[in-house]
């Protein structure tokens, strides 16, 4: 079986997590390889990622490992037996795999919930308003590269429309609905684009004013993904060194308690969408 090139941070969570499963068996992986029937190599490189699996040698796996949480075990198996190329491989190459990565993961997303203090989420920006948050960046970005940036920001709005969509649950700062990227215009504009789509069924927009005080890892932007059970959470974080994912089960059961935190602290649906329509109205 030939290796990836480089596997899918989806790919690399398969393997993961039957790592996790032989670890909880108290196995190494000398000790597996002769009870599934193959090589030390395959089972490293299937834990890693690099090699593909089958959703029957998922089964056999987690059987020989004694793993008896069937859902668990059936959610894996589902991931195995993916077979496709989606929409965001079009931009492999061009963007960064965390942008690659997160389609992908918004994708299979059961449910979204987010905090943003400095943006609109982006599932719920507007193309101009995209382009000027695109434009402060520091080195710029050439016309071209920024061009696809864009593109793929808004064809990740496209998990919106589908059959059975994630439901979604924004937590929105004041502070993102004033940062006037753009111009009062463009804000304006996009603050009138947020309101329309907070109506929709599967999407709810809370705002957290300033008078909120305080909140959790205030300097994190969070995207919350869950998965078909929740040992397959993902959490994206944003900083201002940089992207990446958590899903240690620890860390998952801090960033939950984190948008309990934040979602208590907010605006109601109705008195949110007020508030992001005063806000509009005063710029």
């Amino acid at each position: 079986m030939p290796p990836r090139k480089e596997p899918t941070a989806r790919q690399r969570r398969l393997g993961s997590e039957l790592r996790k499963i032989r670890q909880r068996a108290g196995l190494s992986i000398a000790e597996a390889a002769p009870m599934l029937a193959t090589d030390r190599t395959t089972v490293s490189n299937t834990e890693s990622g690099r090699f593909g699996v089958s959703p029957e040698r998922v089964r056999t796996w987690a059987e020989k490992y004694e793993c008896t949480d069937a859902p668990y075990v059936d959610a894996l198996a589902g991931m195995a037996a993916e077979r496709i190329n989606g929409w965001w491989e079009d931009y492999r190459g061009e963007l960064h795999d965390v942008a690659l990565d997160l389609a992908e993961l918004e994708h299979h997303a059961v449910a979204i919930r987010a905090v943003q203090f400095m943006h609109v989420p982006g599932l719920l920006q507007n193309e101009n308003y995209i382009r000027a948050v695109y434009a402060e960046s520091v080195p710029p970005r050439s016309p071209a590269r920024q061009r696809r940036l864009i593109s793929h920001r808004l064809k990740r709005r496209d998990v919106l429309d589908r059959d059975n969509p994630p439901d979604c649950t924004f937590l929105v700062h004041e502070a993102a609905l004033r940062m006037a990227f753009g111009g009062p215009e463009v804000l304006r504009a996009q603050l009138r684009s947020l309101l329309e789509e907070s109506e929709r069924d599967n999407v709810t927009v809370l705002v957290l004013p300033f008078s909120a005080g305080g909140i959790p890892h205030a300097s994190s932007s969070a995207h919350y993904v869950y998965g078909p059970v929740p040992q397959l959470d993902t959490v994206q974080t944003d900083t201002p060194t940089g992207s990446g994912f958590v899903d240690a089960e620890l860390r998952l059961s801090n960033w939950r308690a984190v948008l309990d935190s934040a979602e208590g602290k907010a605006l109601d649906p109705q008195r949110s969408r007020d508030f992001i329509d005063k806000v509009a109205q005063q710029i």
